[in-house]
């Protein structure tokens, strides 16, 4: 059994609400968008799964790729940061989830926190919206899940985008 965290959008600021809500996760799953420090700060704190984005720099794309495969618990899961969702996969994302077959796919991009499962493909799709402050989106958000032969136990996490301070 493995807890899973699940963020992305981050763009170079990592809310404080990750460290609490993300504490008794075994891992993190970054879908994309990172920014400038934030794969440093994650893996000082949990060990990460990641993918870059299309606003990701050098430093980002260096260390992860544009699209994960991989399996936790049994299951495999996909990754990438431009994904689409289901009915509406990016033309690149259609060929691997129909030959490898992901049980789950993740993605970011579009600042929406959708989930969902996908009948034609037989996947939980998950995007976990945007956790950072920038971007259209009015509330920042996070996701988490329990691995244990199937995905159980997702749990969401709304915060406001801008914190208040007095």
């Amino acid at each position: 059994m493995k807890r899973i965290g699940i963020l992305s959008d981050t763009h170079g600021k990592v809310p404080q609400q990750v460290y609490s809500f993300f504490k008794d996760c075994d891992e993190l799953w970054h879908a994309g968008d990172m920014g400038y420090g934030v794969l440093e700060q994650l893996r000082e704190f949990k060990p990460v799964v990641g993918v870059f984005g299309n606003m990701d720099g050098w430093d980002v794309r260096y260390e992860v790729p544009e699209t994960q495969l991989f399996e936790r618990e049994g299951i495999r899961i996909l990754m990438t940061h431009i994904g689409g969702y289901p009915g509406h996969y990016e033309p690149r994302i259609k060929p691997i989830l129909r030959n490898d077959k992901p049980a789950i796919f993740v993605c970011g991009h579009s600042h929406i926190l959708k989930v969902m499962y996908d009948e034609e493909y037989q996947l939980l799709h998950i995007n976990p919206g945007a956790a950072g402050s920038q971007g259209f989106h009015k509330v920042s958000t996070l996701v988490r899940l329990v691995l244990d032969g199937t995905p159980k136990d997702l749990e969401i996490m709304e915060f406001d985008k801008f914190p208040t301070t007095k």
